[in-house]
């Protein structure tokens, strides 16, 4: 599963890169071809920024690599409620 989540995180960068690219190559004359590659390059990066925080998640709960720097809250806890 975490294979095919790469391979969408490679294919999604790239068609952020790609229709990126065209929008901003695009001439002002066609709005339409820019909304629509506007539109696919924010699809490509939300794909995108999803797959690779799934692939951080996999990584860190399989010991690939090591956990992130967590700042522990439970000094903040007065009489078993939250401050």
């Amino acid at each position: 599963m975490m294979k095919l989540i790469a391979v969408i995180n490679v294919i999604a960068w790239a068609g952020f890169w790609a229709f990126g690219y065209l929008a901003f190559s695009a001439s002002a004359d066609s709005a339409s071809h820019i909304t629509t590659a506007v539109i696919l390059a924010a699809l490509g990066a939300g794909i995108g920024i999803w797959a690779y925080f799934q692939l951080v998640r996999h990584a860190e709960e399989t010991g690939y690599a090591k956990r992130t720097n967590r700042v522990d809250l439970s000094h903040q806890e007065h009489n078993g409620e939250k401050v």
